[in-house]
């Protein structure tokens, strides 16, 4: 039980960062792409379905379309995903420049993470609602004692406490990478 309620809180902390991924910090990544989905072959398909997309500048993300009828496509479904980037079209190449990001927007990031981190709280929260639940129907049903109950509830909030710590420590860093100039 302890491994199941250790890799659900685990799952929840990797979906954090994963979000955290995705927010743009004036610095490029590869993840702030991933929500972009282009209209190929008559249908909506993830970026990294029809291009190659690499960062070979910290400002600067690099789009390689495969398929050279695609690249309108490719420039369209980035300049429309609402990231607020303005792509330059160079034939099969599309080059995507990170604007640096103005005090402001910098703040509202923040808040977003902030509100990321909270949302997985939350959630390991009630991953441990749930053992706390499991345990209690253990002892009631009489398979484990009142002792080992209280010694099981203490490791769980103890897992818990951690994964707590974890989305601290993560949201401090990313907090830290937006406000950065």
């Amino acid at each position: 039980m302890r491994t199941d309620l250790r890799n659900r809180m685990e799952s929840s902390v990797d979906v954090l960062k994963k979000e955290f991924a995705g927010l743009r910090t004036g610095r490029a990544s590869i993840a702030l792409l991933d929500p972009v989905m282009v209209d190929a072959y008559g249908q909506m398909v993830p970026l990294n379905q029809v291009a190659t997309v690499s960062v070979p500048e910290p400002r600067m993300i690099s789009v390689q379309v495969w398929d050279r009828s695609m690249a309108k496509a490719v420039d369209k479904a980035i300049r429309d995903a609402g990231l607020g980037l303005n792509p330059a079209s160079d034939g099969q190449l599309i080059r995507v420049p990170i604007p640096p990001l103005n005090e402001e927007r910098r703040k509202e990031l923040t808040k977003v993470a902030g509100k990321y981190a909270e949302e997985v709280r939350v959630a390991i929260r009630n991953v441990r609602r749930d053992g706390m639940d499991q345990l209690r129907k253990l002892e009631k049903d009489g398979l484990i004692s009142e002792d080992e109950q209280r010694k099981f509830s203490t490791d769980v909030q103890k897992l818990t406490d951690d994964m707590i710590r974890a989305v601290d420590e993560a949201l401090g860093v990313k907090e830290q990478e937006i406000m950065q100039v």
